[in-house]
């Protein structure tokens, strides 16, 4: 983990102007805004800054016009004279998550549903304050989204938007189905000049239709992710990939006698046989390590394959439309019935592959790609995503950072916002309670801003209630 030394001083800096001023918000979103004040200081607060430093007691964070302007022990910032004053003690402060797989869309074994209206509010009410959508169906509606959000007209996360996916023959109807290097090159020309943010290679993608991807993309100045099956992570890393998605659950790369550009059948029964701490597994991690691979953790969206798990939690089936909820009740209850599932051995795996590879130098990040079966929602299923990593083994405040600031050092934005520190976009979540030691308590969130707007997240969830899986 990149952590850093444990010391806390007054910080302060001059600031800029904010990207999304209070005042440039339509009613429709002013309707959820709790806080508009242009200076405002939280006082009292348990601070986890996002840098993998230990957590601090008794910090005040000041914000002034959309920004941090300072962060320090309480009593010793100067909070400015007419600044709005939150006395928070009882709370915690995390920066704002960023999900580097949470999609617009929603998912059950019965459905799939564009959540244009639920999907972002769910997430900025968890507290997930940038997303990066990582594959789309709709990428017109995501773009139009996108940017409805970032003109104040509608309400959520800032977002990066990743083009169609880009698979191989026999892939569903809604990707492209990219037949040659040409056709590769085409279409990611094509939705790069439409304005999206990054590609996403699929299951069936070839070796030479995939090189061909990044080639372009990385000279239009994108980059591309994968959820890999076709092209093991080792082919992936030498063709120049940026970014691999799922972890150990998707790699080919010790199947015996795989073929180049092939998925072959049984890949994670494989997975079984595979040793997580021997030197093949090694070996992968070095060769993306050494080229700047990132690797996005979705651990919530594969906990649902595990029978029994996670707890069934009410929150959940309240924000699911009656059809979706009875569609993963069901599937739940068909997972749970499995005897001979091989999920719970290998996600323990999936585990170890995952701090195995961030203890060795590499950049993890996370999202929750709300999918699959339908219980790992928008917003809730990264915050569940914190527990299943501290399960893993990390510390709290390594979790923290994987989920914020590393993220925003994928999309190479960490210089704007991911920690908590003077100078960055005050993205900042406020959590009731004392997640540190209670992790649980990550899902206590009060109020979550974004650019110095304070949201309401109670109102947010409540305005979705029973819509998720509709609209």
């Amino acid at each position: 983990m990149r952590s850093l030394i444990a010391t806390f001083v007054v910080l302060s800096v001059p600031l800029g102007v904010a990207a999304q001023p209070a005042a440039m918000l339509s009613d429709g979103v002013r309707e959820f805004v709790d806080v508009d004040d242009p200076v405002v200081a939280l006082t009292g607060v348990q601070l986890v800054d996002g840098t993998g430093r230990p957590a601090a007691a008794g910090r005040t964070i000041v914000i002034r016009d959309g920004r941090i302007a300072a962060v320090g022990p309480d009593g010793e910032v100067d909070v400015p004279a007419g600044a709005r004053t939150l006395g928070l003690d009882g709370h915690t402060v995390i920066p704002g998550i960023v999900g580097l797989h949470d999609h617009t869309f929603y998912m059950t074994r019965g459905r799939r549903v564009q959540l244009n209206y639920s999907a972002p509010r769910l997430y900025l009410a968890a507290g997930v304050t940038t997303i990066r959508t990582t594959g789309a169906f709709s990428p017109y509606s995501e773009l139009n989204l996108k940017h409805a959000i970032a003109e104040g007209q509608d309400i959520g996360p800032r977002m990066y938007i990743t083009g169609p996916y880009l698979s191989g023959a026999g892939a569903m109807s809604q990707m492209f189905q990219v037949g040659t290097p040409e056709d590769a090159r085409r279409v990611v020309g094509y939705w790069a000049d439409e304005g999206v943010d990054w590609f996403k290679a699929y299951t069936r993608i070839g070796d030479e239709e995939l090189a061909a991807a990044i080639d372009e993309a990385h000279r239009r100045g994108l980059r591309v992710t994968g959820h890999l099956c076709s092209v093991s992570f080792g082919e992936a890393v030498a063709l120049g990939i940026d970014n691999i998605e799922h972890g150990f659950f998707t790699s080919s790369d010790y199947v015996e006698g795989k073929e180049p550009g092939v998925c072959p059948p049984g890949v994670q029964r494989s997975l079984l046989e595979v040793d997580v701490d021997g030197e093949a597994v090694g070996a992968t991690i070095r060769e993306m390590v050494d080229a700047g691979v990132a690797l996005t953790s979705t651990l919530a969206v594969y906990e649902l394959g595990v029978p029994n798990r996670p707890p069934l939690e009410d929150r959940v089936l309240e924000m699911l439309a009656p059809g979706a909820r009875d569609e993963y009740l069901q599937s739940r209850a068909d997972v749970a019935a499995r005897d001979d599932s091989p999920m719970g051995t290998l996600f323990a795996k999936a585990q170890a592959f995952e701090k195995r590879f961030a203890e060795a130098g590499g950049l993890l990040a996370a999202g929750v790609d709300p999918t699959g079966m339908g219980g790992a929602l928008p917003g809730f299923g990264d915050q569940r995503n914190y527990e299943l990593l501290l399960e893993a083994g990390f510390a709290p405040e390594e979790v923290i950072e994987v989920m914020t600031l590393n993220g925003a050092r994928v999309l190479g934005e960490d210089g704007r916002y991911g920690s908590v520190e003077p100078g960055k976009l005050a993205d900042l979540v406020v959590i009731a309670g004392d997640p540190v030691r209670r992790p649980a308590e990550i899902r206590n969130v009060t109020l979550v801003f974004k650019e110095g707007v304070g949201y309401d997240s109670a109102a947010l969830i409540e305005s979705v209630k029973g819509l998720v899986g509709l609209r």
